[in-house]
């Protein structure tokens, strides 16, 4: 289902199209141009029948210009260096094109979850995150949720870090992750954070492009975090499901699928394989769905030379970060299909992230509304300076979004210069 490309390289290329457009200093393309700081831990880790493991690890430091480094920890069996630096370079364009004061950066283990236990989980990632040691703080490097990984992966990273220091010290060190569970900081609104910032993201740019979504129908590939909590607040804006993909096979039923409904059959079975209410379909006939929306929030490189001929929605918005690569887009845009670009469309979780961060620094506790209501302004801003841009620089969604945040970080460095 993917390319098998260099991501790094992928990430790069919209980089430079981005920076010839605006004619990008060539000292801030230089600096840009590669992460500040690539880590890399092998780290032990005891199992169950009491063997020893070996795990590889990685914390790209992409960008702290902005802010301090930003960005989750993945958990899958894919992760390598040119992943996760083109994960953490994303990341930096996020966070300047939403105005948040964090920078860049992504981290992850090489496994696959599932082949490992819960306790030996909390192993591997209590040994990750002290392998990290000072790498990560909460006024320095913030990781968060990702592919794999969850609230309870944070709670562990964060109470190991939090073990690291004196008592007197250690509350303050709360927000050194986000993506926590409530009772031990999380924020109210962040485990839908990123569905939600796509679903308000379109709200704005279906309002601009005249199309309705009451009544509109959709698709999504991954019904994971990501995937099914934008089915359900789409489905909750009067648009129907249509099919859906995961890990597991895919779905679909012509008359609809009830987005809570299967969302609850996944959260018990583990995937949408089997679900009682739609028919087992082909990769290819859940690409090929006629729907308005298509809403991939898998992996990476989904959407490519394979794919792309098939697909036949009017909008293409991407939950995922990077999955449709850049010759797929070509094509997509000949044939008048719209890609809403990953830095725009969800980076609603980096959002209530940061309202995350700032609710622990202040000792506070945001309600749903507070939490909604700000995430909505965010999105809506971002939303329409990319519109604008797009319309005054007469470019694709992607690059528009790209120009505006490169443009913003040149600004910074023209003003802050470089030491020494």
């Amino acid at each position: 289902m993917s390319d098998h490309l260099n991501l790094f390289e992928m990430a790069s290329s919209q980089f430079k199209k981005a920076a010839d457009l605006i004619n990008l200093n060539p000292m801030v393309r230089t600096i840009l141009s590669e992460p500040q700081n690539e880590i890399i831990v092998n780290f032990p880790v005891t199992m169950d029948d009491g063997t020893h493991r070996l795990f590889k690890g990685y914390r790209i430091q992409h960008n702290n210009t902005h802010g301090p480094y930003k960005g989750g920890i993945r958990f899958h069996e894919s992760v390598n260096l040119a992943e996760v630096k083109a994960l953490a370079s994303w990341m930096t364009w996020k966070s300047a094109l939403m105005g948040i004061p964090f920078g860049g950066a992504k981290g992850g283990v090489t496994l696959n979850p599932r082949n490992f236990s819960p306790a030996e989980l909390q192993r591997i990632t209590r040994r990750f995150t002290y392998a990290l040691g000072n790498n990560i703080g909460p006024e320095y490097d913030i990781p968060a949720p990702d592919v794999g990984t969850g609230a309870r992966e944070m709670v562990w990273m964060m109470d190991t870090y939090m073990q690291m220091f004196n008592a007197s010290e250690r509350n303050q060190t709360r927000r050194v992750v986000t993506g926590k569970s409530l009772i031990n900081g999380g924020s109210l609104g962040r485990d839908k954070a990123t569905g939600q910032g796509l679903v308000f993201c379109f709200d704005v740019w279906s309002q601009h492009a005249g199309f309705e979504i009451k009544g509109s129908t959709f698709f999504v590939q991954g019904y994971g975090n990501v995937g099914s909590h934008a089915a359900r607040i789409m489905q909750a804006r009067g648009a129907r499901l249509l099919a859906a993909n995961d890990h597991t096979g895919s779905i679909g039923n012509a008359d609809g699928i009830d987005a809570e409904d299967l969302a609850a059959y996944v959260a018990q079975k583990g995937g949408v394989k089997g679900y009682p209410r739609a028919k087992e379909i082909a990769l290819t006939e859940f690409f090929h769905t006629k729907a308005d929306v298509f809403i991939p929030a898998a992996l990476e490189c989904t959407v490519n030379a394979s794919t792309d001929s098939l697909i036949q929605a009017k909008f293409v918005v991407e939950g995922a970060n990077g999955p449709t690569t850049p010759e797929a887009e070509q094509t997509l845009a000949k044939r008048g299909i719209t890609v809403i670009p990953d830095i725009l469309a969800n980076s609603g979780g980096v959002t209530v992230s940061y309202f995350e961060w700032v609710q622990n620094k202040n000792s506070e506790i945001w309600d749903l509304e507070k939490v909604d209501e700000e995430l909505n302004r965010v999105m809506t801003r971002a939303t329409l300076g990319v519109i604008q841009e797009m319309k005054a620089r007469k470019c694709d969604p992607r690059t528009a979004a790209m120009a505006l945040a490169v443009g913003r970080l040149e600004k910074i460095y023209m003003e802050r210069g470089i030491f020494p």
